[in-house]
């Protein structure tokens, strides 16, 4: 390709690699024209850049997968390491696809316009494109309207929230009611006893005074209330002894019952909103908030994904093809490799068929034959010749080979 008219500069290192990422063989791309290095730069361009978005959207994927959860008013939390390790090998995987997608396809008929028989072939490539591209968009549709899906989601959260408060208030208020009716009624009968406690030593002292019209001083009737007055203090005495402990149970899990009130309300609720902040969840706020937004950068992707596809098919044979193509044949031709193309006429119409040869395999097979053929040659003239020996061994010593004991043992045997 170089003359003095027309000089080649030698490609940089980023150009060979974007050669490679579209998988142009560099041996025959340094002596293709400008034209070719440009078009299969470009299309390894696409391809790279592919794989770079697919691992950005791979780390914020893996970011709301597997990152912490927090409130979206919450501040974000720093870099997401083990997200990061994960996009990248999830970049890796969607460039190592990008680029077989592409090397695989075809230039079908070395023509710029798209046949049905090449669209039907590239079927395959496409539907897998679509896959990819479905699958990086949506991602990064949500990383660039994070702002707006925070709004929404932290809506979602607040009255998520709520919900959960009232929830649980409900459910450890009528526990709690459950306890201080308990509470409330041991409470009850002990103070019921201390009243009618007050009520005998009231009585005993207006009659130790003599402000009840019996006397004054300590005589029967005195006596008989001081004794009320001490039946009146054993009884709560026993009271306490035999309630003290179920009294102390019961306010200790009225305590209990509110601290995990207070747990619930301020941490596990909190735990259960915040799993709200998932990728599903933002997808779908994605959708309800920027529906044509989220296609059309969905649409954008797609394209970028699938453009390498149609612009190969759309692609004329320069002379890098033809380099590549003159190659292959050369080689399968030292080889012993060809094609034969065969036109039938069937009743569907005339059908194009391919056959190949290889001559390398059917010499093999035809060596092989020619070995098998001398050796079965070979084995017969061998017998033949034992054969003429043993006849000439016996005219002269019938014998050796015959005799009358051994024919009498033999008819015997039978």
């Amino acid at each position: 390709m170089n003359s003095q008219h027309y000089q080649l500069k030698q490609p940089s290192r980023f150009t060979r690699f974007l050669w490679w990422c579209a998988g142009a063989d560099p041996h025959f791309m340094n002596d293709s024209p400008m034209q070719d290095r440009v078009k299969y730069a470009g299309i390894g361009g696409i391809v790279f850049a592919t794989g770079l978005m697919a691992v950005f959207a791979g780390y914020v994927a893996f970011d709301v997968a597997f990152g912490p959860k927090v409130m979206a008013t919450q501040e974000a939390p720093g870099f997401n390491w083990l997200a990061g390790v994960f996009s990248i090998f999830w970049g890796m995987v969607i460039f190592n696809l990008d680029r077989f997608i592409v090397s695989s396809t075809g230039k079908g008929d070395g023509t710029d316009k798209i046949t049905w028989s090449e669209f039907k072939q590239a079927i395959p490539r496409i539907l897998i494109a679509l896959i990819l591209g479905f699958t990086i968009s949506k991602p990064l549709e949500i990383k660039i309207i994070e702002s707006e899906i925070d709004v929404e989601l932290g809506k979602k959260q607040k009255e998520k929230r709520e919900e959960l408060d009232s929830l649980t208030k409900r459910k450890f208020t009528a526990q709690i009611a459950l306890i201080d009716a308990d509470i409330k009624k041991l409470e009850g009968d002990r103070d019921k006893l201390v009243s009618d406690l007050k009520g005998a030593e009231k009585e005993y002292i207006d009659q130790m005074q003599g402000r009840s019209g019996q006397g004054v001083g300590y005589g029967p009737r005195s006596k008989q209330l001081e004794m009320l007055k001490n039946e009146k203090q054993k009884e709560i005495d026993q009271y306490d002894t035999k309630n003290k402990n179920t009294l102390d149970r019961l306010k200790a899990d009225r305590e209990k019952k509110l601290s995990e009130q207070d747990h619930e309300l301020n941490v596990e609720n909190e735990k259960r909103v915040v799993k709200l902040d998932g990728l599903l969840e933002r997808i779908h706020i994605a959708h309800e908030i920027g529906f044509w937004l989220g296609w059309a950068l969905t649409l954008i992707f797609l394209a970028i994904e699938m453009g390498p596809i149609f612009f190969k098919m759309m692609m004329t044979k320069g002379v890098y093809d033809y380099k590549v193509e003159n190659f292959n044949l050369l080689r399968r031709a030292e080889d012993g490799i060809f094609k034969e193309e065969y036109v039938y006429e069937g009743k569907d119409g005339l059908m194009h068929m391919e056959k190949y040869k290889h001559l390398e395999v059917e010499l093999a097979v035809h060596e092989k034959n020619l070995k098998i053929n001398s050796q079965k040659a070979i084995n017969a003239e061998i017998i033949k010749k034992w054969e003429e020996i043993k006849l000439l061994q016996a005219g002269k010593n019938p014998s050796q080979f015959y005799t009358e004991n051994a024919h009498s043992a033999n008819q015997n045997n039978a």
